[in-house]
């Protein structure tokens, strides 16, 4: 796997709306070895194998992440937030953040006090971020309601082979299908592969669907993060998931038992350790945006084990990382355009 660019979209901002900074980042790096480069109006990237092959594979990997938005000042000149996507409030409380504005960046810290830590029920509205301003006019003048918020934090290296950044979630998961694209093109794969790079999952999944209507594909891999079950206090409800142990397939209704049983071979022939989850209804995914668009396009989930998700220091495991991408493009090489999704045709 090309780490340097993995390194660099973990460090980069991406929050769920204001994608487009990085975005350009993944089109200048696909560009490198795709044949066809598309964009759309919500925010997605398509990065294409075979663009006209009649069966068409769709890998989808969500590049947003969770943030906050300014949406007010105080007389003081701190700034008032809501949340974009799922934020868990308490993780924010004394953090160093980074307010995205049209003149760059602006470094702030999010409050912290007696009262707010002893709020069994605190929310985003009741953060303040404290840009060192002494005024609401000096506030304004610098940031503007609607910027960005994410939080200033770093990549560092773990233990065995692992690695804790922010957003993690999905930003490996936009890389995987990257990654997977080029082996796709490098081995030559036989039938058409797209890379999208989704926008939006963390709010609304808009992304997941104007790619899957704009693609049309024969069918879908979704790559995302799960709850690894390994981390203190962390349970096994929808399985025994470990970091370190390779990547996570789904028991679910809406992921298509071929598809599975093909990823499952696929692993056996690459001799990689897969584990598996379960979902009784909705992953929580943009697969289940997929699923359903047009006339229904067969999907698969394939997921990185992680640990403290959305936090600001998640944790995941590189080995899990490029054996994922290994698996992945073990499967678009074993495809061809005879390959039938449907489960009543041997």
């Amino acid at each position: 796997m090309n780490k340097e660019f993995l390194m660099e979209m973990l460090h980069s901002a991406s929050p769920s709306g204001n994608e487009y900074d990085l975005q350009r980042k993944v089109m200048a790096y696909a560009k490198t070895f795709v044949d066809e480069i598309k964009t759309d109006t919500t925010g997605n990237v398509y990065a294409s194998y075979l663009p006209d092959h009649t069966f068409q594979v769709m890998l989808c990997g969500h590049i947003d992440e969770i943030a906050l938005m300014v949406v007010n000042f105080t007389a003081n000149g701190c700034l008032k937030v809501i949340k974009t996507g799922g934020v868990r409030i308490p993780t924010y409380f004394g953090q160093k953040v980074r307010v995205l504005t049209k003149q760059g960046v602006v470094y702030g810290s999010v409050g912290v006090s007696k009262s707010l830590l002893e709020n069994k029920d605190v929310k985003a509205e009741d953060l303040w971020i404290d840009i060192g301003a002494t005024s609401k006019e000096e506030a304004m003048s610098i940031v503007s309601h609607g910027d960005p918020v994410i939080l200033d934090t770093d990549v560092r290296p773990l233990l065995n082979n692992c690695i804790t950044a922010r957003a993690m979630d999905d930003r490996i998961g936009a890389f995987i299908v990257l990654e997977a694209a080029r082996k796709a093109k490098e081995q030559q794969a036989k039938v058409g592969v797209t890379a999208i790079t989704t926008v939006g999952e963390e709010t609304n999944m808009r992304g997941a669907y104007w790619a899957a209507a704009n693609q049309k594909p024969s069918c879908a891999i979704v790559v995302d993060v799960t709850f690894a079950s390994d981390a203190i206090g962390a349970d096994d409800v929808y399985g025994e998931i470990n970091i370190n142990g390779g990547p996570v397939l789904c028991h679910a209704p809406i992921v298509n038992r071929k598809l599975n049983q093909a990823l499952e071979k696929a692993a056996e022939k690459r001799q990689i350790k897969i584990q598996w989850e379960g979902a009784s209804g909705y992953t929580g995914t943009d697969g289940d945006r997929v699923h359903v668009v047009g006339e229904g396009i067969p999907v698969a989930l394939v997921s990185i084990p992680l640990r403290y998700m959305h936090s600001p220091s998640e944790v995941g495991s590189l080995k899990d990382i490029q054996d994922c991408i290994d698996l992945i493009a073990q499967f678009l090489m074993d495809l061809d355009e005879n390959f039938s999704m449907n489960p009543y045709v041997d």
